[in-house]
């Protein structure tokens, strides 16, 4: 039984910490605007998720890696448009000095 509850508790932590970062990327992707996230917390938070992945694959708890790898899916998306909007700035200030 205990087993049980805290498989539970920790599929619904991890549904719950998931499904958080779904409002925001929708936000970004309609937006197409991540200007306000640091690329600081994106990397540090990314390094934190596959830490916690990995601790997941080591205890062999499915929560732990199911709700990891969606996470790490949904921020790497924020990165990319991210990256996509930094890189789209760089090119229209190179057109903007030429």
């Amino acid at each position: 039984m205990y087993a049980f509850t805290t498989e539970i508790i920790g599929a619904l932590a991890g549904v719950l910490t998931t499904i958080a970062f779904l409002p925001q990327v929708l936000r970004t992707w309609q937006t197409r605007s991540a200007g306000d996230i640091s690329f600081a917390w994106l990397g540090t938070f990314v390094a934190g998720l596959m830490l916690w992945f990995i601790y997941g694959v080591l205890i062999v708890s499915w929560p732990v890696i199911v709700a990891n790898s969606v996470t790490i899916a949904l921020v790497l998306t924020i990165l990319g448009l991210k990256i996509s909007e930094h890189r789209g700035l760089a090119r229209a200030q190179v057109k903007e000095v030429g």
